[in-house]
């Protein structure tokens, strides 16, 4: 049985036509690494919060917020300072 709690807990491709708006590309695909533990998943795979003034994108391993996001009337503000780009493979 899943609670209220659960049904508000959506992945990262549920904030792709936001986060399009903002970068002009699906971003989805985009790997992240977790400035705390060091994961790396795709920016799609991240576990979402939306239904709060903002968004907050957390770690899959560790549930460090790595992406906020927060939209006004006049302006877009996004805070990633709990992501960094990983190095290639």
């Amino acid at each position: 049985m899943t609670s209220p709690k659960d049904e508000m807990v959506l992945d990262g491709n549920a904030v792709a036509g936001t986060l399009a708006e903002i970068y002009g590309d699906d971003m989805t695909t985009v790997l992240a690494e977790c400035t705390s533990c060091g994961n790396v998943d795709h920016i799609g795979g991240l576990i979402a919060y939306v239904h709060a003034p903002g968004i907050v994108l957390r770690c899959t391993a560790c549930a460090t917020i790595m992406i906020r996001i927060v939209q006004t009337p006049k302006r877009t503000l996004v805070d990633v300072r709990g992501k960094r780009i990983p190095p290639p493979p």
